[in-house]
């Protein structure tokens, strides 16, 4: 018998023991075609084994970086299925105390089994690319961040967005799953929140493609200002602009937001305050209040974590959180909503509205993963194979993690503290009409 049929049949035992006393709804195929639970259906969502290799490096360092590594690498990978079902069939409870109900003979043969295999070559690419990221605030360094996951493709953003290419949550008034639909409810939820005026002017941080201005012009005639530091976003944007005939209402900036000094009856900040990172903070909310008007409105939307016993324990990273900022996000952090209003009233501002959106992102995030998988061989042709994984992977995950409450997302509406009436009428009756 080869090494590798050793391998695979040590292997094999393991993975046996695992499903009959963890998981018994997961399902693995090895690299030398083997199933396992051995009886499990051919059409059954599986996690497949490329080589031993994998299991090798999963044995020796048991993280999440790593089984991330191995999947973008296409050394691991998921079968008639994806991560959706693969999570439905995982088991319940802490990964170590389950792993202790093994028994110690199979396991220690698994051990022996690949101790002294290479492990095969280390994943390059998308983490060396992201690995000079950071959050220090500085212009070239923000632009890098941007650049790493904005501009992949607008054609690739294309296969899973909607038709105005709105990159961030929806709002769903039921549990549908017409995306063009709850991203259209979402952009007039934004500007009935603000409570748009025609003529007022508007700035939109971290504009994307242009859908919120190119709504608020079109029913609300605003004249807006769109800043990104995305190139591929901006050039889109403007052609989107243009396409509506609105190039003289709205202006798209390749910008950073700091360096602006004028000043606007509205702000929106959609899904962009992520990038900012927490050591910013102070810097960015000051800034939003130099260019907000006296009695002006803030629309401040933006994904959130839990709050923790204390701020030390918060600024401590998960496995999960340290992946989506090594692969997906560099320069991401997030803070928590209790953060939020802080800073928002530490800087002038004062609160007005405070809406959670958890389960509306879940459902967006889901839609995405579906449309991105449904067009799996575009992604691979327009970006490659690694950053299609990557994309696919981040979407599903992002989506179970607000379904299962890991992470929240909040509207918060806030005005430029006066003295006086804040000019709000006495009910929010109007915003649901």
């Amino acid at each position: 018998m080869t090494d590798s049929s050793l391998q695979a049949s040590a292997l094999a035992a393991l993975l046996t023991e695992v499903c009959a006393k963890i998981a018994p709804r997961l399902v693995f195929q090895l690299w030398d075609g083997r199933r396992i639970p051995y009886d499990a259906p051919a059409d059954e969502p599986a996690i497949a084994i490329r080589d031993a290799g994998a299991v090798s490096r999963l044995l020796r360092r048991p993280k999440l970086d790593t089984f991330l590594r191995l999947y973008l690498a296409g050394r691991i990978d998921f079968i008639n299925g994806d991560l959706f079902d693969i999570a439905e069939r995982r088991p319940e409870g802490k990964p170590g105390r389950l792993v202790r109900t093994l028994k110690r003979g199979v396991v220690l043969r698994a051990l022996r089994a690949f101790a002294f295999h290479p492990g095969g070559p280390e994943l390059l690419g998308m983490e060396a690319r992201s690995g000079k990221a950071g959050t220090g605030g500085a212009a070239d360094k923000n632009r890098a961040n941007i650049a790493h996951h904005y501009d992949v493709s607008n054609a690739f953003y294309r296969l899973f967005l909607d038709e105005r290419m709105v990159y961030t949550c929806g709002y769903f008034d039921g549990w549908h799953d017409d995306l063009g639909k709850a991203q259209e409810d979402k952009l007039e939820m934004i500007c009935r929140k603000l409570r748009l005026q025609p003529g007022e002017r508007m700035l939109d941080i971290g504009c994307g493609w242009g859908a919120l201005l190119i709504h608020a012009a079109e029913r609300y005639d605003i004249r807006g200002v769109g800043v990104t530091l995305s190139e591929e976003q901006a050039l889109l944007a403007r052609e989107l602009v243009s396409a509506k005939g609105l190039q003289d209402k709205i202006e798209i900036r390749l910008a950073d937001y700091a360096s602006l000094d004028e000043s606007f009856d509205k702000i929106s900040s959609i899904g962009m305050f992520e990038h900012v990172g927490i050591d910013n903070h102070a810097a960015y909310f000051s800034a939003v209040h130099r260019l907000l008007k006296p009695r002006g409105l803030y629309l401040h939307h933006a994904i959130t974590r839990r709050a923790k016993a204390s701020d030390n324990a918060f600024r401590r990273k998960r496995p999960e959180y340290e992946a989506l900022t090594k692969f997906i996000f560099p320069g991401g952090e997030l803070d928590h909503i209790g953060m939020s209003l802080k800073n928002l009233e530490r800087h002038g501002f004062e609160v007005h509205d405070v809406e959670g959106w958890r389960e509306h992102y879940a459902r967006t995030t889901r839609l995405w993963a579906k449309r991105l998988s449904a067009r799996r061989a575009e992604a691979e042709r327009e970006a490659g194979e690694v950053i299609a994984r990557a994309w696919l992977i981040y979407l599903a995950g992002v989506s179970l993690a607000f379904e299962r409450g890991g992470a929240c997302i909040f509207q918060t509406v806030a005005s430029r503290r006066t003295r006086s009436s804040s000019g709000l009428p006495a009910t929010r009756r109007d915003l649901y009409r």
